[in-house]
C-alpha cells in the first residue's frame, strides 16, 4: 500500500519520539468518495459543512458578548461622568440687577426663570423652535448655540440676546429679561364654556380663579400650562374676549393632530381647571386710527377682541375685517360680526375662500386674503392714521405685509404675529 504524505510524517514524528495525535482527514463514518461529493455539492450552493458553520456561530456569539460588555461599561463610565465631571454645583443668577439667587447648576436658564415666577415667553416648551424666549446674558453664558442663529439677528446677537431654553446654567449668570415680564402673573381658571365653531376649532371660555381678574390689551396673549409632560410646557394662545371682560377670557384653538396643547384643550371638560400665564404681546390700539385687521384660521381671535373693544371706545372710526380660509367648513363668527355691524357703521366685512370649489353654496370673495386687502384697501399718505393687525400663517403675513408696503403704509404701523 502506497503511503501518504501526511502518514510518513506521522511515523517520522513517532520515530523521534514525539506522541501525535492523528485526526482522521474525514468525518468518521464517512467515506472519501461521500465527502468528495458532498463537497462538490457544498460548492454548488454555497453551504458550509455543520463543523464549519458551528465554529462561525461561536465566533459571533462571542463578538456579541465582547460588545454587550464593553456597550455596558461605557454606559457606567457615561454616568460616573455625568454624576461627577457635569456636576456644576450651586450658581447663581442675577435678574435685572436685582440680588442675586442661588440654583442647582446643570438646569435650563428657562427652567430657573420660571421656577422663580418670571414667566417669559415660551410657546414650544422649550425646544428651541419658537424664539420667544429672548432675554439678554451679560456674563457666564459661554457661545451662541448653532440652534439659536436662526432666531437671532446680527443686531441681537451683539446686544448679548440668547434664547432661555438653549442656556444651561453652569456658572454664574447675569442676565437681562424686559422688565414687562416681570409682572407677568400666573393664574388658576376653571373651564366654563367649550363649543365647537368649525369642524376643528374649538371655543373655550375660562373663569379666572387666583387671581380673579386680569389687565390686557386687545390683541395679547396667555400661555396655557400643558400638563402631564417632562418639562414645563406651555402654549400660547391669542385671547379672543375684549379686554373689558376681566374676569374671565376666551380662546380659539385649532386642533392639530399631535400637537400637545390643542389636543389637551380639545379633550378639557366644563369645570376642569387649569394654569395659565400672561399677559404677552406688543399688541397697542390707539383710540383714533383708522383699523385694519387681518386674521387666517385662529388667527381671527385677537381681531375678535380688537373689534369688540372698539366698537365700545370709538364705534364711529372706520375699520376693516378681513378673514381668510379655504373652505366654508373653516369660516366662523361671521353672523356676530355682521350683528356688530349694525353699531358700527365704519366696519367693512371681507370674507375671502381659496378653496371655492368646494364650497358650493358660498356667495362671498374668493382667492386668497391679501388679495382681498389689495382689492379694498386703497393707498394713503405714509402720515395717514392707520393702524394695521396681522395674525395668521407665515405665508399670509408676508404676503399682506407686501401689499400693505406698495400702499405706503409704514412697518411702523404693522403689528404681527406669526404661527
Amino acid at each position: 500500500m502506497r503511503n501518504s504524505p501526511s502518514t510518513l510524517r506521522a511515523r517520522d514524528s513517532e520515530a523521534q519520539g514525539v506522541t501525535v495525535l492523528r485526526v482522521p482527514s474525514t468525518p468518521l463514518g464517512v467515506s472519501r468518495e461521500e465527502q468528495q461529493a458532498s463537497g462538490l455539492l457544498r460548492n454548488a450552493i454555497g453551504v458550509k459543512p455543520l463543523w464549519i458553520l458551528s465554529g462561525t456561530i461561536m465566533i459571533y456569539l462571542h463578538a456579541i458578548l465582547v460588545l454587550s460588555i464593553l456597550g455596558g461599561l461605557l454606559s457606567v463610565l457615561l454616568l460616573i461622568a455625568t454624576r461627577y465631571l457635569a456636576y456644576y454645583g450651586p450658581c447663581t443668577i442675577k435678574i435685572n440687577e436685582e440680588k442675586p439667587f442661588e440654583i442647582e447648576g446643570g438646569c435650563k436658564l428657562l427652567d430657573a426663570l420660571y421656577d422663580r415666577k418670571i414667566f417669559i415667553p415660551s410657546a414650544c416648551g422649550g425646544q428651541g423652535t419658537c424664539g420667544f424666549c429672548k432675554v439678554k446674558v451679560l456674563e457666564g453664558g459661554g457661545p451662541v448655540l448653532p440652534t439659536e442663529l436662526p432666531y437671532l439677528t446680527k443686531e441681537e446677537i451683539s446686544a448679548q440676546a440668547r434664547l432661555a431654553c438653549q442656556v444651561k446654567v453652569k456658572q454664574d449668570l447675569d442676565v437681562h429679561v424686559r422688565p414687562d415680564y416681570l409682572n407677568i402673573k400666573e393664574f388658576t381658571a376653571k373651564v366654563t364654556s367649550v363649543r365647537m365653531v368649525t369642524h376643528d376649532t374649538r371655543e373655550i371660555i375660562i373663569k379666572l380663579i387666583e387671581p380673579d381678574k386680569i389687565e390686557f390689551k386687545p390683541g395679547q396673549y396667555v400661555q396655557v400650562n400643558v400638563p402631564g409632560t417632562k418639562e414645563t410646557t406651555f402654549r400660547a394662545y391669542s385671547i379672543s374676549s375684549p379686554p373689558e371682560k376681566k374676569n374671565e377670557i376666551e380662546l380659539l384653538i385649532r386642533l392639530i393632530p399631535g400637537g400637545l396643547g390643542s389636543t389637551y384643550l380639545h379633550n378639557v371638560k366644563v369645570d376642569e381647571e387649569m394654569n395659565l400665564t400672561g399677559p404677552y404681546g406688543e399688541f397697542v390700539m390707539d383710540k383714533e386710527s383708522e383699523l385694519i385687521c387681518v386674521g387666517g384660521g385662529c388667527g381671527l381671535a385677537p381681531m375678535r377682541s380688537i373689534i369688540r373693544h372698539a366698537k365700545k371706545i370709538s364705534p364711529k372710526r372706520e375699520a376693516w375685517l378681513f378673514f381668510g380660509a379655504r373652505t366654508d367648513d373653516d369660516v366662523m363668527y361671521i353672523d356676530e360680526f355682521k350683528k356688530l355691524q349694525k353699531e358700527m357703521p365704519g366696519l367693512h366685512i371681507h370674507y375671502a375662500l381659496s378653496e371655492p370649489k368646494k364650497s358650493s353654496d358660498w356667495k362671498g370673495e374668493t382667492g386668497f386674503i391679501h388679495e382681498s386687502v389689495d382689492k379694498h384697501i386703497s393707498k394713503k399718505d405714509k402720515d395717514a392714521k392707520r393702524q394695521i393687525f396681522l395674525c395668521g400663517p407665515p405665508l399670509m403675513i408676508k404676503a399682506v405685509r407686501k401689499v400693505l408696503k406698495e400702499k405706503g403704509v409704514p412697518r411702523k404701523k404693522i403689528f404681527f404675529d406669526e404661527f
